[in-house]
């Protein structure tokens, strides 16, 4: 396993606190549902130049196309299918679509993104099956796919991948940004005090990981993929924030896929929130993590 620690970028050091700042005062003034706040939220990751957006409702599943100007010249046979993160019961794919053009734009990969449905008006395994669906039917119409997500769709991403083994669907590579691999919160980071994340509660991923399972045990591992026994995968990449609570969720699951034999690279990025990526306007360390993200997947798509 290549495990690196990557200290905060000396650009970023006012712009980290000051994004902090800016978090308290959004998530506690900020009027609307939680899901129309949390969509503000993500929307605010912009649109990188040269990529366009389409939204579908069918085929390959419900979603958001983000595709480069040059996707068939330089990139083709090649996909990647999103899964957003929002505790399963939060966000959409269309405000996504901000953060999914920056790695478009980077790897010069079409991207799809995933709407799949969410808890508690749908409970597991509806999302992950969706996303098995969508990952079958891309892996049909592309040569190599890969698949990324961040938080709940890191975790959801590593299910999917999983379930797709099981099935024998080809996938190239997986990346993911703060996944949340363990749903029943049994990580030192989830447990930790003195561990200040500004922008996630344990409180608020324990309730999400009720709404999400229903009767389902919170350590199965096909909802919680870091108890899955055989974690041999493609090749993974995980960033992580050391200031977080589910620092330990992405630690745990890169030691355990390492030990099946996974070839891994876990990047712990000292200093930073959860999914810090999506700040590509306000952290140099943002639009970092993303290059070599996009280094990583466009090395394993063939």
């Amino acid at each position: 396993m290549s495990t690196e620690t990557i200290p905060l970028m000396a650009a970023d050091v006012a712009a980290s606190r000051e994004l902090r700042a800016q978090f308290g005062r959004f998530w506690s003034t900020t009027p609307g549902t939680p899901r129309e706040v949390y969509d503000r939220f993500i929307g605010a990751t912009p649109m990188a130049p040269g990529v366009t957006t389409s939204q579908v409702f069918d085929a390959p599943a419900p979603g958001w196309w983000c595709e480069p100007a040059d996707a068939a010249a330089t990139r083709a046979g090649r996909a990647i299918l999103f899964l957003h993160g929002g505790g399963y019961g939060l966000g959409h794919a269309g405000p996504y679509a901000g953060f999914v053009s920056q790695i478009v734009a980077r790897s010069g990969v079409p991207a799809f993104a995933l709407e799949y449905p969410l808890a508690p008006e749908a409970q597991w395994p509806t999302a992950r099956d969706l996303a098995v669906s969508a990952l079958a039917a891309l892996t049909e119409r592309f040569d190599s796919v890969a698949v990324v997500g961040d938080s709940a769709g890191g975790g959801l991403s590593f299910a999917t991948v999983l379930e797709a083994r099981r099935r024998g669907l080809p996938v190239a590579a997986i990346a993911t940004f703060s996944p949340w691999t363990d749903l029943s919160l049994s990580g030192e980071s989830a447990r930790d005090p003195a561990v200040v994340d500004p922008l996630l509660a344990v409180d608020y991923l324990r309730a999400s990981a009720a709404a999400y399972l229903g009767a389902t045990p919170a350590d199965d591992p096909r909802a919680s993929p870091l108890f899955e026994p055989d974690l041999r995968l493609p090749p993974t990449l995980i960033q992580v924030g050391s200031d977080e609570v589910l620092r330990d969720d992405a630690i745990r699951m890169a030691r355990a896929a390492e030990a099946a034999g996974t070839d891994v690279e876990l990047q712990v990025w000292q200093g930073l929130h959860h999914v810090f990526q999506l700040n590509t306007q306000e952290l140099a360390s943002a639009r970092l993590a993303l290059d070599r993200t996009a280094e990583f997947l466009v090395r394993h798509l063939r």
